[in-house]
């Protein structure tokens, strides 16, 4: 009785076993598949659907705002605001909680999933969403209070697993991660990096961070002004490659090896 009992419990935890076995972020088992050397194609404005089988959209809206779009027609933005958006109201809008420019007060009709980045009620905002062929997954972290304090799990970095890319948003970052971080990202692909060097963090430590991360590619972000951007360059080191235009579509192809970094204009 006691061996059927087990039998049982068995198959409905099986049962009841999300399609996503991972605890990371970001799944190995698609990351580590080897990326062969392509261009990158460039596009313009894309809008629902654009992007074709395998490819995933990546334009860069300014400041800390992404638009990422999927085969599927879904549309994300990162740090959705009420200063820099879209021309369309996205189906998935991710906000954090520094300063207003990384949230909006007045979201947009027709937003399918707002995910806060902070939890209103001063918990741990966790985020863990499925919707069509975009998976989008939260790790919280800390920031600094206007007050000189620290306001626990106050930013989120988002993880958005798309076509077997995983492209991460580190929020507005003020500190380096620890280990259970890294951990719970797992194998990262794009990283989208605000390199301001004085709002989030110092230059030392975003490098510290994007080397422990170990991305294929790097997408600055939350810079003010082209002396700041080129500081950070050279304090990493790694190649660059910049873009006239702000928006690309990505495949596995087309990931860089060796890694590099990434400079899109804001539109």
């Amino acid at each position: 009785m006691v061996r059927l009992l087990l039998a049982a419990a068995a198959l409905i935890a099986a049962a009841l076993t999300p399609a996503y076995v991972d605890a990371a972020a970001c799944h190995s088992e698609i990351a580590q598949q080897a990326p062969r050397r392509a261009p990158i194609v460039k596009v313009g404005w894309m809008k629902r659907a654009a992007a074709e089988p395998g490819e995933v959209g990546l334009t860069f809206i300014g400041h800390s705002s992404f638009l990422i779009e999927s085969p599927q027609g879904v549309t994300i933005v990162t740090d959705y605001n009420d200063y820099l958006r879209a021309p369309f109201a996205p189906d998935i809008a991710t906000m954090n909680l520094a300063h207003s420019t990384h949230y909006s007060e007045n979201p947009e009709k027709g937003i399918r999933y707002l995910l806060r980045g902070w939890d209103e009620r001063g918990g741990v905002a966790q985020h863990e969403l499925t919707y069509k062929d975009v998976r989008v997954t939260s790790i919280p972290t800390n920031i600094r209070d206007f007050g000189g304090g620290t306001r626990r799990a106050g930013n989120s970095i988002f993880a958005f697993q798309v076509e077997g890319i995983c492209v991460v948003h580190l929020g507005h970052l003020h500190h380096t991660l620890t280990e259970k971080h890294l951990a719970d990202l797992g194998k990262v692909d794009v990283l989208l990096a605000a390199v301001d060097g004085t709002w989030t963090m110092g230059h030392d430590d975003m490098v510290q961070t994007i080397n422990d991360i170990k991305p294929a590619m790097v997408v600055p972000m939350h810079y003010f002004g082209s002396t700041v951007l080129e500081t950070f360059l050279a304090r990493l080191g790694w190649p660059v490659r910049r873009s006239r235009v702000s928006a690309i579509t990505m495949t596995r192809a087309t990931l860089p090896e060796p890694p590099e970094v990434l400079v899109l204009p804001g539109r």
